[in-house]
């Protein structure tokens, strides 16, 4: 088959690696991929957000299957333009893809169905979401833009001051363009996050390893959120949560989102808050997780393109994956500035060679002058997988030493949650 990917980040270089290994492949592009993902595949010079030309290049080069990263193309309609063209291609349409796009929608779609999740109201202006403290007036609280903003578009504010700032931010200089043209305001939830992927066909349901996430800029979970910091897999859960997650959310959620006539096929990614009164949905995507996705995918034994592939063709009953009895551990290298103004264009060295068992995936880099440099925020991944959740952590950070660029950041703490919660039991 020649597989085209869309997309050019962690989440697609970890893509390009895993399909690579399919005796099903004969050809893997990506698009516009970066340098890292060049060793699996070849790059092709198109934006994700080009339809038309991603469109054009899969019906010139005969693409057999598409996988697209990144939400923006799914919000776009890239799937329906795709399969009105008689093109094979993994994702929702852009109705199902809502679930992501519009947090508003999102939410009202949970209340109608009663799936888990914060109370909320929502707002399109600025004077509306200032009477919010004059009736309720109660902190901490979550502001969400409605629409997508790259992973930046979700404040936990502490007071009326901070919350005030936040919508003359939003709602009257339009800091986030379209994406905060209605926001979604919730209460402010406490306990561990979670992160669970399935695979569905819209009927259908296979499950991946679930992770954590590190959206926090900084150690224990202080600073702005950022796209991802780092993450680990699988999220160690007891039955009785797992149960509910299968049972009170993710299979309610499918078969709702079928009977009301979104036709959802692709990942179903549930970001999910484990409270002490359960489990809680904090938002869905439309779309494999950036970075959980360079940690659950190298768990995956066997043929995920054939998985894939079932899905958009809806036989995804008809296949099976198997997933490896081992931790995976990823630490975010990002740039000095990171989420806000970053420096880019700093050599990227390799002080000495990686270990062979090493994962390294490229997110945003670029050749420049022979020399490999950084080329945004979050600039690699670097990932580790070991029957011991304690010695992954302990060889990432030992790679991660081998590798510099100037204003290099990354957190050091990676993977401390996941070792707790595992003590913790073993005590039990």
């Amino acid at each position: 088959m020649r597989i085209l990917i869309v997309g050019g980040g962690g989440r697609e270089h970890v893509l390009a690696w895993k399909l690579s290994k399919s005796k099903r492949v004969r050809k893997i592009y990506v698009a516009p991929g970066n340098p890292g993902i060049a060793q699996n595949a070849s790059c092709v010079d198109i934006l994700s957000s080009d339809i038309g030309g991603l469109l054009h290049f899969a019906e010139e080069k005969k693409i057999d299957f598409t996988v697209v990263g990144p939400e923006l193309p799914l919000a776009m309609g890239i799937v329906d333009e795709f399969e009105s063209a008689g093109l094979k291609i993994f994702g929702p349409n852009k109705n199902a893809s809502r679930i992501e796009a519009d947090k508003s929608f999102a939410r009202e779609f949970m209340k109608k169905f009663g799936i888990p999740a914060p109370k909320f109201q929502i707002y399109e202006t600025a004077s509306e979401a200032l009477r919010y403290t004059k009736r309720v007036n109660k902190f901490p609280v979550v502001v969400k833009a409605s629409g997508l903003a790259s992973g930046k578009g979700v404040f936990a504010v502490t007071s009326k001051r901070e919350y005030e700032k936040t919508i003359d931010q939003i709602l009257v200089q339009h800091k986030l363009g379209e994406a905060g043209n209605r926001i979604v305001v919730e209460e402010f939830l406490i306990g561990q996050e979670a992160s669970v992927f399935v695979l569905t066909d819209g009927h259908s349901i296979t499950y991946l390893p679930s992770a954590q996430d590190h959206k926090k800029l900084y150690d224990r979970n202080r600073g702005p959120n950022t796209g991802g910091m780092g993450a680990y897999a699988p999220y160690p859960t007891n039955k009785r949560v797992s149960n509910i997650i299968e049972n009170v959310i993710i299979q309610p959620t499918i078969l709702s989102m079928q009977d009301q006539g979104l036709d959802y096929k692709g990942v179903l990614y549930a970001g999910l808050i484990l409270t002490s009164t359960g489990p809680k949905v904090l938002e869905f995507n439309c779309r494999f997780g950036d970075p959980e996705a360079q940690v659950i995918l190298p768990l995956v034994d066997g043929d995920l393109l054939g998985a894939m592939v079932a899905v958009a063709e809806r036989k995804l009953s008809s296949v099976s994956i198997k997933i490896k009895n081992q931790w995976s551990l990823c630490v975010v290298l990002a740039s000095a500035g990171y989420p806000t103004d970053y420096r880019i264009g700093e050599e990227i060295e390799f002080k000495q060679k990686l270990s062979a068992r090493t994962l390294l995936f490229h997110a945003g880099t670029k050749m420049e002058d022979s020399k490999l440099v950084t080329a945004s925020g979050r600039v690699m991944n670097v990932v580790t997988v070991h029957d011991n959740l304690k010695v992954a952590k302990q060889r990432a950070y030992e790679e991660v030493k081998k590798i510099h660029f100037k204003g290099m950041y990354y957190r050091k703490d990676i993977g401390n949650t996941g070792m707790k919660k595992m003590k913790r039991k073993r005590r039990k």
